[in-house]
């Protein structure tokens, strides 16, 4: 079946070193929400970065991409968009 949608946290920075920074503390065993809490420029970090469910066609293409060709848990390398780098974490599928 299909992925219609997935849920997502993300961690939201100025600059791809930033993101490679705390991707780095990702791998060394830092929970993803206390990041996203700390540093994460969007408001969504408040709530550990995370997204809801969401479908295509909801978020930026760059986003979305990268989102959707991800397996439950993983998480992704840094995402350029408009807004700046992502590190996107899938937390469910639907």
């Amino acid at each position: 079946m299909a992925v219609v949608q997935v849920r997502a946290s993300h961690i939201l920075v100025n600059t791809e070193q930033e993101a490679k920074n705390i991707l780095a503390q990702l791998q060394a065993g830092k929970k993803f929400s206390d990041l996203a809490r700390q540093l994460s420029t969007c408001p969504t970090g408040q709530k550990g970065g995370d997204l809801g469910f969401f479908g295509r066609g909801r978020m930026v293409r760059e986003f979305e991409e990268a989102a959707f060709s991800m397996r439950k848990g993983q998480v992704s390398d840094p995402v350029r968009t408009p807004f700046g780098y992502h590190l996107i974490m899938v937390t469910d599928t639907k």
